[in-house]
């Protein structure tokens, strides 16, 4: 007998107060007492956020009138038995303005089905449907609705109807509610729409061309058809933000208004090559991670923590191929694309934690660690983005020396996407390294130890002048040095000044240290994160004026700082330390023919 789908019904009822009404229908509950339970996480983030926190109100009913719900843990509740249909009504407090959670005033709406859908134990197979209705509210008048979400009624940016085959695709389907700014292209012969929310001027035109180009690229990358039929990146922009989550079909983004493509502009800004590089990473996991993913995430299990050593190669490896797509598409130049990987590097060589953490351990302990730093992040952590984004060039790079470049990380992601994304079948946590031995036809072990397992930086050096690429390290010009390129001051300068070994904030009454790198010079005073540095010497310093006192007076000459720490004024002596050579930058070699043709084939240009 085919079963009436569950049904829910979401009304931004309240802009002003931030409320979404979500009615559940349950047309045939559990006779023994239905349960019903809210996820606690999201997929793509790894950290409990407890969404049941944002639910104020909640009644249920039956066929006889309301009915009281029992409250079991967190985040699961159990009805008592029914007569006919059950309805659970809630209201759904939206105030994040975030990918992952939930955003609701009378400018626009957005959530996530983990935020607003309590999944029904026991029929979460099942077809679920939903109603979306526009707010009744004057100031949202004209609201138009964009979604994935398989349509049953309205145009395509109306409110309406829709359903989803189960409740895992059903809340992998984000929604956008407002009067938003539609960007079309398409890609493979699949429609893609960029749908802009917030105050915007762009060259749409340009916005189109480049992310067709990006698109297409990767579709072809691992082969036609695309895996969906139509894709939507819902892009909010704000004055300050940056920010992805990827779906089967969709992305949610937060971009700053000024990484948008300006009329009349040649070469990207640094702020649209990073919005780009953003598009391009959350398509890559169209494939690597919906589709390709670990078995430990095969089913998710929203309720609890999914604990995998695999993240490092579902969001690092996508890392890596995120600003690798836009050089081999065209849309940045070979130099663009090789300062972008200088600066990752960087990212990487400036975190003492990796010396610590494995990118396996980063991996496995994102729920407790990544999600949930401190202080002493730098010098506990590292990240498996960046480190598995490093992995992932080291990678490919040895895969290709190994074989003459008859195997490079190309076709390890391919036989991936074969024998995983298409099957479903999930990946186990030893089988990036198995398929890789394979496809190489040696055994790996020892390049995984060291780079997966281990804590050792990888031999880049070599790797990259078989590329005819030679790899350097200096010291850092400022604080705001990312790498990438060689330094406009002298290197022998640069050695000369001293380094406090922290990082710093403003404030009016100093500078606050928010970090203090174990075994720097800040570490070895004896100063600790937190503490604010007021004077120098006995002259007041502000900000990063603690920075450039400490610079100008050069390694091993002792300064006298004044602290506060909390409320107690302490004195220190400070030896400023040589700079760390942890700023990266790569350059080619003009006499390396053989490495520019085998550069030219990795990096397509």
């Amino acid at each position: 007998m085919k079963h009436s789908p569950l049904t829910y019904r979401v009304i931004p009822r309240d802009p002003a107060g931030h409320l979404f009404a979500v009615t559940l229908t349950v047309p045939r509950p559990d006779p023994q007492g239905q349960v019903l339970t809210l996820p606690v996480w999201i997929p793509g983030s790894y950290l409990v956020r407890e969404f049941a926190k944002n639910i104020v109100s909640m009644a249920a009913r039956d066929a006889r009138g309301p009915i009281s719900l029992t409250k079991v843990d967190k985040s699961t509740w159990r009805a008592p038995r029914c007569e006919g249909a059950l309805e659970v009504a809630i209201e759904v407090y939206a105030w994040d303005l975030s990918v992952r959670t939930a955003h609701l005033d009378e400018t626009h709406g957005f959530f996530n089905g983990t935020s607003l859908f309590l999944a029904v134990q026991g029929q979460e197979h099942t077809p679920h449907r939903v109603v979306i209705e526009p707010p009744d509210h004057p100031r949202c008048a004209g609201w138009q609705l964009a979604t994935t979400l398989p349509r049953l009624t309205g145009g395509e940016w109306d409110f309406g109807t829709f359903e989803a085959p189960d409740y895992d695709a059903l809340v992998d389907h984000p929604v956008e509610l407002g009067t938003f700014q539609v960007v079309s292209l398409t890609a493979c012969g699949v429609p893609h729409h960029l749908v802009l929310t917030g105050r915007v001027e762009l060259d749409a035109e340009r916005m189109s061309a480049d992310l067709q180009k990006i698109c297409e690229h990767q579709i072809r990358f691992f082969g036609e058809p695309a895996p969906m039929d139509r894709y939507l990146f819902l892009t909010t922009v704000v004055h300050n933000g940056y920010g992805g989550l990827e779906h089967r079909s969709s992305t949610a983004l937060i971009c700053d208004r000024s990484a948008m493509p300006k009329p009349g502009m040649e070469a990207p800004t640094e702020g649209y090559r990073g919005f780009l590089g953003l598009c391009s990473h959350e398509y890559f996991h169209t494939w690597n991670v919906k589709r390709i993913k670990p078995a430990a995430f095969t089913p998710y299990d929203l309720t609890r923590e999914n604990h995998t050593t695999l993240l490092w190669a579902f969001e690092g490896l996508t890392s890596y191929y995120d600003d690798l797509a836009l050089v081999r598409s065209g849309t940045i130049s070979e130099a663009s694309y090789l300062e972008l990987l200088g600066r990752t590097l960087t990212s990487v060589w400036r975190v003492p934690g990796r010396f610590k953490q494995s990118v396996a351990d980063a991996s496995f302990d994102a729920w407790t660690k990544f999600y949930r730093q401190d202080e002493n992040a730098a010098n506990a952590l590292i990240s498996y983005y960046t480190k598995g984004s490093v992995a992932g060039l080291a990678l490919d790079l040895e895969l290709r020396r190994r074989t003459h470049d008859r195997v490079s990380l190309d076709d390890l992601m391919r036989a991936l996407w074969q024998r995983h994304g298409q099957t479903g079948v999930g990946v186990p946590e030893d089988g990036i390294e198995v398929l890789a031995s394979e496809l190489c036809g040696a055994d790996l072990s020892d390049f995984f130890d060291e780079l997966i397992r281990g804590t050792a930086d990888p031999a880049l050096g070599e790797l990259l002048a078989h590329m005819g690429l030679r790899f350097h390290l200096r010291p850092a010009q400022s604080p705001d040095d990312k790498g990438g390129a060689p330094s406009g001051t002298a290197i022998e300068q640069l050695r000369r000044k001293g380094e406090l070994g922290a990082k710093v904030v403003v404030q009016d009454s100093g500078a606050k240290l928010t970090e203090v790198i174990l075994g720097g010079a800040a570490w070895r005073a004896g100063l600790a994160a937190g503490d604010v540095v007021v004077a120098v010497n006995g002259l007041r310093v502000v900000g990063r004026e603690l920075i450039d006192r400490v610079a100008e007076a050069g390694p091993g000459k002792s300064l006298t700082l004044h602290a506060f720490r909390r409320d107690e004024l302490m004195t220190f002596s400070l030896t400023p330390a040589a700079p760390s050579e942890t700023t990266v930058w790569l350059e080619v070699d003009p006499d390396d023919a053989e490495g520019a043709a085998r550069r030219k084939a990795w990096l397509g240009v």
